[in-house]
């Protein structure tokens, strides 16, 4: 575990617990991807790292046009502590956070050229019924995978690309 994501852990729990409270997770999940995408630009890096940069310019900068105060409050936590930099890691375990509390699998799935809709969906419907939750998908094209698919939930990897199952044969082969 790296020591960012050891840092960014109890700030992450602390913004999801504020956004429950207000029944604000879904705008929270919006206005963290976006301080997350201004905070990893290299420029915006630049000027949050300045020593003069007082936080409430880095909460103007890093806050979405509506946010509301508790999440304002929070960057400006963020940005007193020195912690801005951490907003990628601190938006990815937030969104860990809400996927479990909404039973959500969130699904990555790479395979050689783009699947068709009906085979993404007997994947989703098969995921849902392993895991006995909902489950969502998000797609990748990897040509090198040859053919067929490598699926990734989390703490389970499918591995059925054609690529995978020509290194399996050549390691029994070569054993």
């Amino acid at each position: 575990m790296t020591q960012a994501l050891t840092l960014a852990r109890p700030y992450a729990r602390a913004a999801f617990a504020l956004s429950r409270e207000g029944g604000r997770t879904a705008a929270w999940s919006q206005a963290l991807a976006f301080a997350s995408r201004v905070a990893a630009d290299p420029q915006a890096q630049t000027l949050l790292s300045h020593p003069l940069l007082n936080p409430a310019d880095a909460v103007g900068l890093l806050a979405m046009d509506g946010a509301d105060e508790a999440f304002t409050r929070f960057l400006g936590l963020l940005a007193d502590n020195r912690r801005l930099a951490l907003l990628p890691e601190i938006t990815g375990l937030f969104e860990d956070l809400r996927a479990e509390a909404e039973r959500v699998v969130k699904a990555r799935v790479t395979a050689a050229s783009e699947l068709p809709a009906a085979e993404l969906e007997a994947i989703k419907v098969a995921l849902k019924k392993r895991f006995g939750r909902d489950v969502e998908i998000e797609t990748a094209i990897d040509a090198s995978l040859i053919g067929g698919a490598v699926i990734d939930a989390g703490d389970v990897v499918i591995d059925g690309s054609l690529k995978g199952k020509l290194e399996r044969l050549q390691s029994t082969l070569s054993q």
